[in-house]
């Protein structure tokens, strides 16, 4: 994730997405509960509880489906297979100021 200047780190099993590990994550179930980052698995920490969107889908959607679920970030999917990640940061700079704002305060509640 350093290396690659990422924060969501996509799972993949059998060219199908089944989960998601971000930056936070690893904070939140590996740094702050004192676990050993060399013997836990990504299988430990994953959310697999997605939300999803399709890259035909409208942008007011991703924002409602980041808002609703307070995720910054939700996988892009055609049929099973990982297409891409839409971030809070990709809205920031697709979407109006005031768009963005509502999302980001919806999605930090």
């Amino acid at each position: 994730m350093a290396q690659e200047d990422v924060g969501p780190v996509p799972i993949v099993e059998g060219g199908r997405v089944v989960g998601i590990v971000t930056d936070r994550d690893i904070v939140v179930r590996v740094v702050a509960e004192g676990r050993d980052p060399s013997s836990t698995t990504l299988g430990e920490i994953v959310s697999s509880d997605l939300v999803t969107v399709q890259p035909d889908s409208p942008l007011s959607e991703a924002l409602e489906l980041m808002a609703q679920n307070q995720v910054r970030r939700i996988p892009v999917v055609e049929g099973d297979q990982l297409v891409g990640i839409v971030a809070q940061a990709d809205v920031a700079r697709a979407a109006d100021e005031e768009e963005t704002g509502e999302v980001v305060q919806q999605i930090s509640q």
